[in-house]
């Protein structure tokens, strides 16, 4: 009999993010017939675990299923920051490391402590006495830190999710970990132009891997949910993210005054949760928003709410590639989005979409525009859901690594 191969995937946690969402598609696609498939999330949290294929075996000696955004999840999360840093000594060994860093970060004006300690989870992870055909750092940092030092497997690939200076990397911070890899996927165009900006010597090992999405199951999980239940008769605008400064819900606050000084009849909605949240509520305290500007937080089925908006806006300071915006597209909305990395790749402007500066009064704007006229957003809608055909080639490309293949 054929020996299967052994595939381990790592990611940073497992909590309701478009990564995790896209990484669970992928391991759903594999062949148990084919491959031992494994999974360790470093640090050990998150309530995506329940949506883990069976046939995938979680090394996670501990793990909790807790949200890693909850309050309650995010002092679990700090127990074991803490624990990482005292294992094997990590704390003093990283101690000449986390100084450098901290103070490169302070020159450039913008400290980041959770870059700084994905170094020291990744040093006081789990081991394991496996070696791996292939093991796969499925996110930046932690992740890609652990699997370039801490694995034994024969290839490795890194996937690039983000803009990658944008979001914070420097070589320096990583220790040019990605020259241990064999292969570098980026989700987008504009992600891996970022990312060879600081590892030209890459350029033969880096190559495009889109998102796989589960097209069929959204469109009938769109159908089987509940959705909106507020009873609101007006216009419904809708947003899909986390809570945090990428995401720039706070110039959205502003539009979202605009359009109520404006007299138009619309409330905006944003589901997902984040480290913004307190801010955010004052925020639309303060601006007497609180029944026009609603976060109701990260729900399991999104896809309702999206089918049931009259228009879906994603403005953001920077991206990747955004899987909310795939999934509004496969639902067929009309998008709004920010003129920025990531967004400029997904919506072509005045085809499946519009995009705008980020500012409150350009979001305004845009959404004036289409909540006006019912004729474009429907257009753009056919359009967006015309974009996300999977080709079905992606996951053997990422195969091909265990054999050698080049680009």
């Amino acid at each position: 009999m054929k020996r299967k191969k052994k595939l381990l995937f790592v990611i940073n946690t497992l909590g309701h993010a478009g990564a995790e969402t896209a990484l669970l598609e992928l391991l759903r696609r594999l062949s148990p017939e084919e491959y031992e498939l494994y999974l360790y999330v470093l640090l050990g949290q998150g309530e995506m675990v329940r949506r883990l294929p069976t046939h995938v075996k979680l090394l996670n000696t501990r793990y909790d299923a807790a949200s890693v955004l909850s309050g309650e999840g995010k002092k679990r999360l700090q127990g074991k920051v803490l624990r990482a840093l005292v294992s094997r000594g990590t704390c003093l060994k990283l101690a000449p490391y986390m100084l450098a860093q901290a103070c490169a970060m302070l020159r450039r004006g913008r400290l980041l402590p959770d870059k700084l300690l994905w170094r020291a989870m990744s040093d006081g992870g789990e081991r394991f006495d496996m070696r791996f055909d292939l093991a796969v750092a499925y996110l930046e940092g932690g992740a890609t830190y652990y699997v370039a030092d801490h694995v034994d497997a024969r290839r490795r690939a890194a996937f690039v999710h983000v803009d990658y200076e944008r979001a914070g990397y420097t070589r320096a911070l990583d220790r040019g970990c990605y020259l241990k890899y064999d292969r570098v996927f980026a989700v987008s165009d504009e992600v891996k132009k970022a990312f060879l900006n600081v590892y030209p010597e890459c350029g033969a090992k880096t190559e495009v891997f889109h998102n796989l999405l589960d097209v069929d199951g959204i469109r009938k999980k769109a159908e089987n949910g509940e959705g909106f239940t507020d009873g609101y008769e007006g216009m419904r605008i809708l947003s899909v993210g986390r809570l945090t400064a990428q995401k720039a819900f706070e110039v959205s606050v502003q539009a979202m005054k605009l359009l109520k000084e404006r007299g138009e009849q619309v409330r905006w909605y944003v589901l997902g949760d984040g480290d913004q949240r307190r801010v955010l509520e004052e925020q639309v305290r303060r601006l007497g928003l609180e029944e026009d500007f609603l976060m109701p937080g990260a729900v399991d089925n999104p896809y309702p709410y999206m089918a049931q908006a009259d228009l879906y806006v994603h403005a953001s300071r920077f991206e990747g590639k955004s899987i909310a915006i795939q999934e509004a597209q496969i639902l067929g909305k009309a998008i709004l989005v920010s003129d920025c990395s990531g967004n400029r790749e997904q919506v072509t402007d005045g085809v499946d979409g519009r995009m705008c500066g980020l500012t409150p009064e350009e979001i305004c704007g845009g959404i004036i525009e289409l909540l006006h006229d019912p004729e474009k957003r429907e257009r753009f809608g056919r359009a967006a859901a015309e974009r996300n055909a999977d080709s079905g080639t992606e996951i053997g490309r990422l195969l091909s690594v265990m054999d050698g293949q080049a680009l």
